[in-house]
């Protein structure tokens, strides 16, 4: 929005920022008369930059009429003195005024020189600007970005962990747990391992053979292992009972079902997570053990998975939805465009436009 309103500071106005910026002043207000940048007022600096601060601006403020502040730091970069720059623009004042202070902003910066600015504050009371107010702005500033709730979610496993870590007796004998802390061989929660025990080995072998329909698992986070729930037999109508609603499960269904005149079989891989209702913790591992323990089921185990679904509950998890999701029925063909008839009726006769010749004349 540079120049946008067209004002710019007077020759002395202009004449004055090279005397401040050498450090003889310690604040300045800068206001606009007769669309000009002029110089309202101005202190030299009598004690350290913190107690000239409230001292020095307050005073400067007028409750009916916008203004610009600079005011000097005592800290230094290679350009010299930083200063703090003040966009003043109290509510009780015009809007139309608000807009010419706010679109004329860029025009003073470049003027006074960009690089001398060490921060910027906007205010519209007093409690804005002050003293308390600045140090407010710095805090905001220096706080961390906010979180994702992935984020949050990983800073809660890491700290977990941690705690974990820390309140557990070492030991030197035995095999030791599986690391699954954010910061070990798997530095993200994206592919943790957690082993298969042997209940589950053993069911994931009899579905291979056909021999069961069935598997529930779920994840021992105190063991860190995969267990077996259990393999009852399960028909596509009792399916939908096998999600409890309340902790989170792996499912492996084999789904055997007429297609095209033939009887097929699929192997369907379900998690289930209902919802909020559990822990960050538990979420977080569930989905990040998850494409591992795939990856090992048709890699060690040779099951194809056919269809992986991610649900939260039951409901809805019927033979036509299940059937639909293993064969997808194929996008209907977009109708192809076609072009519009022209009027009805009789259009007159076509004009014949002839070219120029090389003198001019028409061929």
């Amino acid at each position: 929005m540079s120049h946008q309103t067209g004002i710019h500071a007077t020759a002395d106005l202009r004449e004055f920022l090279v005397k401040a910026r050498r450090g003889a002043v310690r604040v300045m207000k800068i206001v606009i008369r007769s669309e000009q940048l002029v110089l309202g007022a101005h202190r030299e600096p009598s004690q350290s930059w913190d107690r000239d601060y409230d001292p020095c601006i307050l005073p400067l403020l007028d409750s009916m009429e916008p203004c610009y502040i600079l005011f000097r730091l005592d800290t230094q970069n290679q350009q010299g003195y930083e200063w703090l720059f003040i966009s003043w623009s109290p509510d009780q004042c015009p809007v139309r005024l608000k807009m010419v202070y706010a679109a004329t902003r860029a025009t003073l910066k470049k003027e006074f020189g960009g690089s001398h600015i060490k921060d910027e504050l906007f205010g519209t009371t007093q409690e804005d600007v002050c003293f308390q107010g600045y140090l407010r702005h710095l805090s905001s500033c220096s706080s961390p970005a906010p979180l994702t709730s992935a984020e949050q979610e990983l800073h809660q496993i890491k700290a977990t962990e941690e705690e974990r870590r820390r309140v557990a007796a070492p030991s030197g004998r035995g095999k030791g747990k599986t690391e699954i802390s954010v910061e070990s061989k798997h530095s993200t929660l994206q592919g943790l391992a957690f082993p298969l025990q042997e209940e589950a080995k053993r069911a994931l072998e009899q579905l291979k053979q056909r021999r069961i329909n069935y598997i529930q698992l779920r994840l021992d986070t105190e063991r860190e292992t995969i267990e077996l729930v259990h393999t009852n037999p399960t028909d596509i109508r009792e399916l939908p009972a096998r999600i409890p609603a309340d902790v989170p499960r792996y499912h492996f269904f084999l789904y055997k079902h007429p297609h095209q005149g033939q009887n097929v079989e699929a192997v369907v891989f379900i998690y289930s997570m209902p919802g909020y209702s559990c822990s960050i913790k538990e979420r977080m591992l569930y989905s990040s053990c998850k494409n591992r323990l795939l990856e090992e089921v048709e890699r060690d185990y040779h099951i194809e998975i056919t269809k992986k679904m991610e649900i939260d509950s039951g409901e809805g998890l019927t033979e036509e939805y299940l059937y639909e999701e293993v064969h997808p029925k194929p996008q209907a063909l977009k109708q192809a465009f076609t072009k519009p008839k022209g009027p009805s009726g009789k259009r007159g006769n076509k004009r014949l436009i002839k070219g120029a010749g090389e003198n001019g004349e028409e061929s």
